[in-house]
């Protein structure tokens, strides 16, 4: 069923819509109001499948109805309904994101076709919403101890916004794991996801890597190439260890966020970028802004947002999810039938010292997989798991 609500200051209008709208579909539910400020009351208290919306009104008029819906509910399709004076701003409204205007008196066939459009679109955009937040199983974070809680519930909150995150935590966390799941619950998710590990690159190859350069910038420049911040656009890009970064590097893409601006390595030529920035370390960076190793300014730039990753010590609770997880996905990577761990073996597992982390567990999991027994014992752990 259908919710929809009229949004009219003239009773006799207001009747012939929900009387048009009624006898179209007996599954619409139709509510309404009398002027824009009761309208939107209704809005922040009730969600709605569709608002059809006057232009001129008292109190609130529909333009000022139709922005404050949009950052409220901006899910929430408009139709702005206008007197022949009212094209100019009807129209300008559609800039303002309404779905579209009907003029007074209502055409019955214009009116029917807008609304079912408009409710078709609503659907829509329900559907690829519940689409994203389901992660891709590659990326699935599994836990349940508080501290992943806690770190699923701050990726959906942030995940939506361009907010840029910083990702900190010891390495084989799991940091590259939370970066992708902020990209895929994101409305950036259709777009590029770019990763690029800074302490994998040398110093004075990163700039050219993030930004590009010009044919002749440096003796192997032998031809123009794009930089990961160019393929990264209307996507996000990933800047792991980016406490590794030269400080060149670092400057430059602090313009980057600054201005939305790159610039290729030998040319001054500006390139507009749309990209959200993720980053992670595995580094104290505020000792590191101490010791003269990392801009401050660049740091209060990428750190809108902190994300701390546990080191898997800190969250044993969740070794036997894991355990069962990297079993069953370890199986099917080798076309084999999942290895069941006894309770004795789990239980050594979850007292030893992971000082690698989730990465360290995977392995010795996949290590257990291929050496053990069936059952993999107490003695299979003692036998294969020695570290």
């Amino acid at each position: 069923m259908s919710k929809i609500l009229v949004i009219e200051d003239e009773a006799a209008i207001r009747r012939v819509l929900i009387k048009i709208l009624t006898e179209e579909n007996d599954q619409y539910e139709l509510e309404e109001a009398e002027d824009g400020q009761k309208g939107l009351e209704m809005i922040k208290k009730n969600d709605y499948d569709l608002a059809l919306c006057d232009i001129k009104m008292p109190k609130m008029d529909g333009v000022e109805v139709l922005q404050a819906s949009r950052k409220i509910k901006p899910e929430i399709p408009f139709i702005m309904i206008s007197g022949h004076g009212d094209l100019d701003t009807a129209v300008n409204t559609m800039r303002l994101g309404a779905f579209d205007y009907i003029s007074k008196p209502p055409d019955l066939n214009r009116l029917l076709t807008t609304v079912r459009n408009a409710l078709d679109r609503k659907e829509l955009v329900v559907e690829n919403k519940i689409l994203k937040k389901k992660v891709s199983k590659n990326y699935e974070m599994i836990g349940e101890s508080p501290e992943i809680k806690n770190i699923k519930e701050i990726i959906d909150k942030v995940a939506p916004t361009d907010a840029r995150v910083l990702i900190t935590g010891s390495n084989g966390t799991g940091k590259e794991l939370v970066a992708h799941w902020i990209h895929q619950k994101s409305e950036r998710s259709s777009a590029p996801f770019i990763e690029v590990n800074c302490a994998a690159i040398p110093s004075e190859l990163i700039e050219s890597e993030l930004f590009g350069h010009v044919k002749g910038a440096f003796t192997s420049a032998i031809k123009d190439r794009a930089g990961k911040f160019e393929a990264a656009n209307k996507g996000t890009i990933f800047l792991d260890e980016i406490g590794d970064m030269s400080l060149s590097a670092q400057a430059k893409v602090l313009r980057a966020l600054q201005e939305n601006k790159i610039s290729r390595v030998g040319s001054d030529k500006d390139i507009n970028v749309d990209v959200r920035v993720v980053a992670a370390t595995n580094k104290d960076l505020k000792k590191e802004i101490e010791e003269g190793r990392f801009r401050e300014d660049l740091y209060h730039r990428l750190a809108v947002i902190l994300v701390n990753v546990p080191s898997l010590n800190d969250r044993r609770e969740d070794i036997p999810l894991l355990i069962d997880h990297f079993s069953e996905k370890i199986a099917g990577e080798q076309g084999t039938a999942p290895k069941r761990f006894s309770p004795k073996a789990v239980s050594l597992l979850k007292a030893y010292d992971w000082t690698g982390n989730i990465r360290e567990l995977r392995n010795v999991v996949e290590r257990l997989t291929i050496l053990g027994n069936d059952e993999i014992t107490e003695e299979d752990v003692q036998l294969f798991a020695s570290k």
